[in-house]
């Protein structure tokens, strides 16, 4: 193919069909050989609606429906540019506030300019945002885009709207391994991450054609989460974490130890305080993305615990042998041993506790698919979906 466009959907059921039929339509008028590939997650009968447009699309469409819908928005595009080996992707939404009418200049500006990402934008001459639902929704997308460009001047300078869902990517010049789907901007990942030539055109973003926006205060945390992770990496969240939990783990030690408990009983309940709240906050804020493809909530908490606790008992008689032989004060030497588990927290907790299980495949549905299976004998044992 020369051309495959990736569409996330999440309960997009009502705009299927006007979009393959718009995309066909421009696609078809400018000769690009093209298929449309839907990673859905949906939890309504999107799916469902796919598999009925595909029957009779006039252009090849594929879907990838994910039980597990691991890294979200970003973690759909990712499977579906990964699922393609044609010279262009789009990635856009399957809302229809991204044109699809502009898919051809998309691609059309790569290929005579050279560039390796073409960028749909508002914020070039013919573009427009009239389609954000009210001006708060504009100026804090606008906001949001000048913080953003302001965190990487370089790798951003190219475009005006890193923010944009839609986009172009030349195949070969995109390293899908050195990405860390996190959040639905996925194109700011895919900028921040690799040196990159851009291009943009004019993106006119209309009014959705229905369904709901899913938009709401959780993605604007996300989106935090993805500017911290990108510019500091996620073992600064963790450190910052580590040295909340140090501080507390100090201050109790110090306070039991004020009210008269000895200091090794005071370490041990400062220890299990800061490891409880240590999780808590590393689950919310830090590995939160790497929770779905990773073991469940309690096999997570109990190897914390259990590493923790061991790092800490470990910890523990190391002060008391140095406090006892050294006679050096013991919250000093807490606060050294703290320092020195840190990275051995770090790896097990990102190697170990959060690492990404191999999900099974995912349902990948294809045309000539659906058409064997409409004229398969109808026997249930024949007539069954492969299992996702």
């Amino acid at each position: 193919m020369e051309l495959s466009v990736v569409v996330p959907t999440f309960n997009e059921a009502p705009n299927v069909a006007e979009l393959v039929r718009r995309v066909h339509a421009a696609v078809s008028e400018a000769g690009i050989d093209t298929e449309i590939v839907f990673v859905d997650d949906s939890r309504d009968n999107t799916p469902d609606v796919i598999r009925e447009v595909a029957k009779t699309a006039p252009l090849p469409v594929r879907m990838i429906h994910r039980d597990v819908p691991v890294g979200g928005l970003s973690g759909a595009v990712i499977e579906g540019l990964r699922s393609s080996d044609s010279t262009w992707q789009v990635v856009m939404d399957g809302d229809l506030q991204h044109r699809p009418e502009t898919i051809p200049s998309l691609v059309a500006k790569g290929t005579v300019d050279g560039v390796d990402v073409v960028v749909a934008s508002r914020h070039v001459a013919g573009g427009s945002s009239d389609g954000l639902s009210n001006g708060l929704r504009r100026f804090v997308s606008q906001v949001s885009i000048q913080v953003t460009k302001a965190l990487f001047p370089k790798r951003l300078g190219g475009t005006t709207d890193p923010m944009s869902g839609f986009f172009a990517v030349r195949r070969e010049s995109i390293d899908l391994e050195g990405l860390h789907p996190r959040g639905f901007k996925i194109l700011l990942e895919i900028l921040a991450r690799q040196d990159l030539q851009i291009g943009e055109v004019p993106l006119v973003f209309e009014a959705r054609l229905a369904g709901t926006s899913k938009a709401d205060m959780k993605q604007g945390i996300a989106l935090g989460r993805q500017l911290f992770d990108l510019k500091f990496g996620r073992i600064s969240g963790f450190a910052a974490i580590g040295a909340l939990g140090a501080v507390a783990n100090l201050v109790i030690l110090a306070g039991l130890q004020h009210f008269g408990v000895g200091y090794l009983a005071a370490a041990c309940i400062a220890a299990i305080v800061t490891i409880i709240g240590n999780f808590l906050l590393q689950e919310r804020f830090i590995f939160n993305d790497l929770k779905a493809g990773a073991r469940g909530v309690w096999k997570r908490w109990w190897h914390t615990f259990a590493f923790n606790g061991t790092e800490s008992a470990v910890r523990t008689f190391a002060l008391w042998v140095i406090v006892e032989t050294t006679h050096l004060p013991s919250v000093p030497v807490q606060a050294v041993l703290i320092v020195i588990g840190f990275t051995l927290r770090y790896l097990y907790q990102s190697r170990v506790v959060y690492k990404q299980h191999e999900q099974a495949p995912a349902e990948i549905v294809t045309l000539d698919e659906i058409l064997d299976h409409e004229h398969a004998p109808t026997s249930p044992a024949l007539a069954e979906e492969p299992a996702a």
